[in-house]
């Protein structure tokens, strides 16, 4: 039927859905309704990983809203969740452990706030099952926003929303999810990222990024600093919001000396960090340290010192308003001409280029 069309794909700046939604990132006192889409083989951490960073911001928002409160009576809760599958009962996932889903795909709502389909190797399978794409298309036109979970990006793109738009998946897949769907445009790199109303994320634990994120839109960055430090995770990541920051795109070195100046680069990219004061610091002749520091680390000590400041750069880019020189300063690089260099031998693109492509409005 024309109702349970999703709407045209092709336009990102069209909303998922239209009717009866709160504009994003605007505050709402009524219950967030989130479905997250799970089936045969899901990931269980992509399933769980998300809902606890929901419940966590809902409780953490409740407590606020009745400290704020002069009447004794509880606060409407900021999210009700459910989980959605082939039937409502034990679910099997990958680990072999099981999860309660709450409701049949053919349940399906008239109206939601967040759709999130969540991944894992029962994905690809997934992606095709005929009575799950039926209940995604239809949940997606009544949804404020739609989300997926590593490989759940698999379904998102088989059920045409993501056709036209930017979008992520766990590294090892993203070329799976462009070579199958040429017309979504895959970047490999993110940790999460957002085309109008859809967001898309790497793997597994990316997903508790992408919630925490939904949160900060919903309820406010106090919440959700509140929320990561209640979890013991980052707010933002050091690395930003890439899969391959500098310590895991080469290699962690094994001595102690590197190991510890590697962290050094990554907590103070703005420090000196020539070869001759790293050396300084390892004891180590600048000549052996070089030597030491590509056989363990797989790269010159410059170009992991170059990778680190461009991911900080990056982050600035991101979530700062500071201009492109003050960024340079702050990140190590010194000139902005410097930097510019660094970002189109790593990125193709300059700073302010990257910036205006690849941060949020």
């Amino acid at each position: 039927m024309a109702s349970e069309e999703a709407p045209d794909p092709s336009h990102p700046e069209q909303p998922v859905a239209q009717r009866g939604r709160a504009i994003p990132g605007t505050r709402s006192a009524a219950p967030r309704r989130v479905a997250m889409v799970a089936f045969p083989s899901v990931q269980l951490l992509d399933v769980v990983g998300p809902l606890e960073v929901l419940a966590a911001a809902g409780d953490a928002a409740a407590r606020r809203r009745a400290r704020d409160r002069e009447s004794s009576s509880a606060p409407p809760p900021a999210y009700t969740i459910e989980i959605v599958g082939p039937e409502p009962g034990p679910l099997r996932a990958s680990s072999g452990l099981a999860i309660h889903v709450d409701r049949a795909y053919e349940d399906r709502p008239d109206t939601l706030d967040t759709l999130i389909v969540a991944g894992g190797i029962g994905s690809r399978t997934a992606a095709h099952d005929p009575r799950l794409q039926a209940y995604v298309r239809h949940a997606a036109a009544r949804a404020r926003r739609v989300c997926s979970v590593c490989t759940g990006a698999l379904v998102l793109a088989e059920a045409g929303l993501l056709d036209g738009r930017r979008a992520t998946t766990h590294w090892a897949f993203a070329e799976t999810l462009a070579a199958r769907y040429p017309a979504v445009r895959v970047d490999p790199d993110p940790i999460h990222l957002r085309d109008g109303n859809v967001w898309t994320s790497a793997g597994v634990t990316a997903g508790m990024d992408l919630a925490l994120a939904l949160v900060e839109e919903d309820l406010g960055r106090e919440i959700a600093l509140e929320v990561s430090r209640w979890m013991v995770f980052f707010l933002k990541r050091p690395g930003g919001q890439s899969q391959f920051s500098a310590p895991l795109a080469g290699q962690i070195a094994e001595r102690d000396p590197l190991r510890e100046l590697q962290a050094r680069v990554v907590e103070h990219p703005e420090a000196d960090h020539s070869v001759e004061a790293m050396a300084k610091r390892a004891g180590m002749s600048s000549r052996h340290f070089a030597r030491v520091f590509r056989a363990e680390v797989g790269q010159s000590p410059a170009r992991f010192v170059e990778s680190v400041r461009v991911e900080a750069a990056r982050r600035r880019l991101e979530d700062s308003r500071a201009s492109i020189d003050e960024v340079a300063a702050a990140v190590g690089f010194g000139a902005a001409e410097t930097m510019r260099r660094a970002f189109l031998r790593r990125l193709g693109v300059g700073p302010a280029a990257y910036r205006e492509r690849f941060t949020a409005a």
